[in-house]
């Protein structure tokens, strides 16, 4: 049970960092991105036709996380700009329409283009015993990948002035105006890092488990589920409900198998609304 456990942590390491880059667009535009998860995928396949054109590994993640990245921005300014000009409910359903088109354009042109390309990175080295359970490289390189780019971020919306600017536009747009913020720029600034989170994510994955054209839904759905249990547009409930969501996930898979796991999840989702609407760190109303 303690590999179990350890799989379930590396797993939910992933799982946090994605729930991340969905809770902060939510957090500064009021939007839920269904193309996340296909975003995603977008930036593993650039990453695999790299490889394939032959960049090495590590170059061709990079040149994978960026287009991933791209994507979004490209997607920040030009769809997302009426959606910005709505208010309340109506600004919720046009950017969830919209989203959900554009996640469905991109699988669209995956699976025609490349139907049978995946990306699978096969990282070398001996096992590393850890509580007396032997992981493998690849997982432990994912982990501390994750780690480190939480670590990051944590630094950033908390030490710069830049990540100051994002938190005040999340906390009161029309102020953050009053002294200076250009909620536009930070919105664009942030479709852009949570793009390249969700390839970033993509790309550790696979260290893992391919990652195939077609995932693009499933990981939407997971970034869905840890964003509403985290808290919508809590970071720190995200990180949380993604460690937490990814030992339910390894552990519901070892005892009952993965053909369930989904389901086990939503349930957990929708217990978490029933017991704390507002997320495990998310503010009420």
């Amino acid at each position: 049970m303690t590999a179990v456990i350890l799989d379930g942590l590396v797993l939910g390491l992933q799982f946090g960092l994605l729930g991340v880059g969905m809770t902060l667009v939510y957090g500064l535009g009021g939007v839920l991105n269904l193309a996340h998860g296909q975003i995603a995928v977008f930036g593993a396949i650039v990453t695999s036709l790299a490889m394939t054109s032959g960049a090495r590994a590590f170059w061709a993640a990079l040149i994978g996380v960026a287009f991933a990245g791209l994507v979004g921005l490209l997607l920040d300014r030009t769809l997302m700009r009426p959606v910005y000009r709505r208010e309340g409910e109506e600004r919720v359903l046009l950017g969830l329409l919209l989203t959900l088109g554009v996640g469905f354009v991109i699988e669209g042109l995956l699976v025609w283009r490349y139907p049978i390309q995946q990306l699978s990175l096969n990282i070398g080295g001996s096992a590393v015993e850890i509580l007396g359970v032997r992981m493998r490289t690849g997982s432990l390189l994912a982990s501390v990948i994750s780690v480190a780019v939480a670590v990051v971020l944590v630094l950033f919306f908390r030490y710069t002035s830049l990540g100051k600017a994002v938190r005040s536009v999340i906390q009161d747009e029309v102020g953050a105006r009053l002294v200076g913020v250009n909620p536009n720029a930070v919105r664009s600034l942030i479709f852009f890092v949570s793009a390249a989170l969700a390839g970033l994510v993509a790309v550790t994955r696979s260290m893992t488990s391919p990652i195939l054209v077609t995932a693009g839904v499933n990981l939407t759905i997971l970034a869905l589920i840890v964003t509403v249990v985290g808290g919508l547009g809590s970071v720190s409930g995200a990180f949380l409900a993604g460690l937490l969501l990814g030992v339910v996930h390894t552990v519901s898979s070892f005892l009952i198998g993965s053909y369930i796991t989904t389901i086990v999840l939503l349930a957990a989702a929708a217990l978490t609304i029933v017991l704390r609407p507002a997320g495990l760190l998310g503010r009420p109303g």
